[in-house]
Protein backbone atom coordinates (compact mmCIF):
# COMPACT_ATOMS: atom_id res chain seq x y z
CA UNK A 1 0.00 0.00 0.00
CA UNK A 2 1.17 3.50 -0.80
CA UNK A 3 1.74 6.18 1.81
CA UNK A 4 1.48 9.13 -0.59
CA UNK A 5 -1.17 11.82 -0.44
CA UNK A 6 -4.61 10.79 -1.64
CA UNK A 7 -7.86 12.62 -2.33
CA UNK A 8 -10.17 12.66 0.69
CA UNK A 9 -13.02 10.14 0.78
CA UNK A 10 -16.41 11.45 1.87
CA UNK A 11 -18.61 8.65 0.52
CA UNK A 12 -18.02 4.89 0.62
CA UNK A 13 -18.87 2.99 -2.56
CA UNK A 14 -18.40 -0.45 -4.10
CA UNK A 15 -15.65 -2.30 -5.96
CA UNK A 16 -16.26 -5.05 -8.52
CA UNK A 17 -13.39 -6.96 -10.13
CA UNK A 18 -14.12 -9.56 -12.82
CA UNK A 19 -10.46 -10.36 -13.44
CA UNK A 20 -10.21 -8.10 -16.50
CA UNK A 21 -11.84 -4.87 -15.43
CA UNK A 22 -12.15 -3.21 -12.03
CA UNK A 23 -15.29 -1.11 -11.60
CA UNK A 24 -15.13 1.34 -8.72
CA UNK A 25 -18.51 3.00 -8.21
CA UNK A 26 -20.33 5.17 -5.75
CA UNK A 27 -17.24 6.67 -4.11
CA UNK A 28 -17.16 10.37 -3.31
CA UNK A 29 -13.76 12.06 -3.45
CA UNK A 30 -12.79 15.50 -2.26
CA UNK A 31 -9.57 17.49 -2.31
CA UNK A 32 -6.34 16.11 -0.90
CA UNK A 33 -4.62 17.78 2.05
CA UNK A 34 -2.71 20.10 -0.30
CA UNK A 35 -6.04 21.44 -1.64
CA UNK A 36 -4.26 22.70 -4.75
CA UNK A 37 -6.14 24.29 -7.61
CA UNK A 38 -5.01 21.76 -10.24
CA UNK A 39 -8.11 19.64 -9.58
CA UNK A 40 -10.62 22.48 -9.99
CA UNK A 41 -12.05 23.11 -13.45
CA UNK A 42 -10.60 26.46 -14.60
CA UNK A 43 -13.91 28.13 -15.38
CA UNK A 44 -16.55 26.16 -13.43
CA UNK A 45 -14.45 25.39 -10.35
CA UNK A 46 -15.86 21.88 -9.85
CA UNK A 47 -13.95 18.65 -9.16
CA UNK A 48 -14.12 15.67 -11.50
CA UNK A 49 -13.41 12.04 -10.67
CA UNK A 50 -11.09 10.12 -12.97
CA UNK A 51 -11.29 6.32 -13.05
CA UNK A 52 -8.82 3.95 -14.68
CA UNK A 53 -10.66 0.62 -14.93
CA UNK A 54 -7.71 -1.22 -16.44
CA UNK A 55 -5.33 -0.25 -13.62
CA UNK A 56 -8.05 -0.25 -10.94
CA UNK A 57 -7.45 3.35 -9.81
CA UNK A 58 -9.73 6.17 -8.74
CA UNK A 59 -8.58 9.74 -8.33
CA UNK A 60 -9.31 13.32 -9.23
CA UNK A 61 -8.97 14.65 -12.75
CA UNK A 62 -6.33 17.32 -13.14
CA UNK A 63 -6.75 20.43 -15.23
CA UNK A 64 -3.06 21.40 -15.08
CA UNK A 65 -0.90 20.86 -18.15
CA UNK A 66 1.57 18.12 -17.32
CA UNK A 67 -0.67 16.50 -14.72
CA UNK A 68 -0.87 16.60 -10.96
CA UNK A 69 1.95 16.28 -8.48
CA UNK A 70 0.07 16.98 -5.24
CA UNK A 71 -1.64 13.59 -4.80
CA UNK A 72 -2.05 10.17 -6.36
CA UNK A 73 -5.16 8.12 -7.13
CA UNK A 74 -6.48 5.42 -4.82
CA UNK A 75 -5.88 1.83 -5.94
CA UNK A 76 -8.66 -0.75 -5.78
CA UNK A 77 -6.73 -2.60 -3.05
CA UNK A 78 -6.50 0.57 -0.95
CA UNK A 79 -10.21 1.25 -1.38
CA UNK A 80 -11.00 -2.36 -0.42
CA UNK A 81 -9.01 -1.77 2.79
CA UNK A 82 -10.94 1.48 3.44
CA UNK A 83 -14.22 -0.39 2.90
CA UNK A 84 -13.12 -3.22 5.24
CA UNK A 85 -12.08 -0.75 7.97
CA UNK A 86 -15.33 1.19 7.59
CA UNK A 87 -17.38 -2.00 7.96
CA UNK A 88 -15.39 -3.01 11.06
CA UNK A 89 -15.95 0.41 12.65
CA UNK A 90 -19.65 0.34 11.82
CA UNK A 91 -19.96 -3.04 13.55
CA UNK A 92 -18.44 -1.84 16.82
CA UNK A 93 -20.81 -1.23 19.69
CA UNK A 94 -20.51 2.09 21.49
CA UNK A 95 -18.90 1.75 24.92
CA UNK A 96 -20.97 4.60 26.35
CA UNK A 97 -24.31 6.01 25.27
CA UNK A 98 -24.15 9.15 23.15
CA UNK A 99 -24.63 12.43 24.97
CA UNK A 100 -27.96 13.94 24.29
Amino acid sequence: MSTGRKPSVFQIGKIRDDGHTVVISGWGLGLCAAACTCHRHPSAGHLAIEEDQRAGRLGLATFRDGGCDCCEPWTADELIAVLRDFEQLAALEAQEPLAG
